[in-house]
């Protein structure tokens, strides 16, 4: 049985994502048990995209070192264009749970597939929709799942870097 619970911590920018998860890394957090979610440009730059070197992504903007980094730490990740929310990049064990959920065209109401993919994970709803919005004003969602024990190390560690907001939810389904 996989991780059960999980915690979502939104950052209002990108430095506060990265320390974030730099920060659970250092304390001993599974890079695998880790995601962040975010756009993947500002709407004032002109190009935007990406390219694969190898094992690494070279992303272009003024948050490629950000997402670049990252796209190694994490051993992968997705960048997709989903309607209202424009470009969006997301690494870590999320990426596949929105992949699935675009690929078998998933709806829940009137979620994205972001929304339909943490939906699949267990978060309620309610939660989802503020997530959702969070984004959509350019802030980021640092997540990490595991057991109750470590999801309090981790909200407490979170909760020091001053998030936006920092939620635990609780007996989510196993992944």
């Amino acid at each position: 049985m996989g991780p059960n619970e999980s915690i979502v911590a939104v950052f209002a920018d990108h430095p506060h994502a990265e320390e974030a998860i730099k920060k659970l890394a250092q304390d001993g957090f599974d890079i695998k048990n880790l995601s962040v979610v975010g756009k993947g440009f500002h709407t004032d730059e002109k190009v935007t995209g990406f390219y694969n070197q190898g094992d690494r992504i070279k992303f272009w903007g003024t948050r490629g070192a950000f997402w670049g980094g990252f796209w190694g730490l994490f051993f992968g990740g997705l960048f997709v264009t989903i309607p209202v929310f424009g470009n969006l990049v997301v690494v870590g064990y999320l990426a596949t749970a929105v992949i699935v959920a675009i690929e078998n065209a998933v709806v829940v109401g009137s979620l994205s597939a972001l929304g339909a993919a943490l939906y699949g994970l267990g978060i309620p709803k309610n939660s989802i929709l503020r997530y959702e919005t969070e984004i959509k004003a350019d802030g980021f969602l640092v997540m990490a799942r595991g057991n109750a024990a470590d999801m309090l190390r981790a909200k407490t560690i979170l909760s020091a870097l001053n998030p936006t907001t920092v939620e635990l939810h609780a007996d989510m389904k196993p992944i």
